[in-house]
């Protein structure tokens, strides 16, 4: 189940990482076809949630829920896909945000 928040996250991180990613990690970056082979054969990933970024970029996140690992990625409207962040530790939320107080 995708949450608000995740949406809101991985809107924030393509609008922050997208121009960097992309210009800066060519050394990080494949066809599409070759980085989800990869995340799914050497670490279980499978996509978890995805969004559209600054120009029409899509940001998605890759995750396994047996080993924690997850992966970030970026992808052009060529094709072409950069890994932005990856870590360990992931866990899946179902949890609504919580409203903002209106004393704030």
């Amino acid at each position: 189940m995708h949450t608000t928040f995740w949406k809101m996250t991985l809107l924030t991180i393509g609008a922050l990482l997208t121009t960097a990613t992309l210009a800066n990690a060519q050394a990080n970056c494949a066809p599409r076809e070759q980085v989800i082979e990869r995340l799914a054969s050497a670490y279980g990933e499978t996509r978890q949630s995805v969004g559209l970024a600054q120009n029409n970029t899509v940001v998605e996140v890759f995750a396994s829920t047996e080993t924690g690992t997850w992966t970030i990625t970026i992808t052009n409207a060529r094709g072409l896909t950069c890994l932005a962040a990856s870590g360990q530790s992931y866990e899946q939320l179902a949890e609504a945000l919580s409203k903002p107080s209106e004393d704030a």
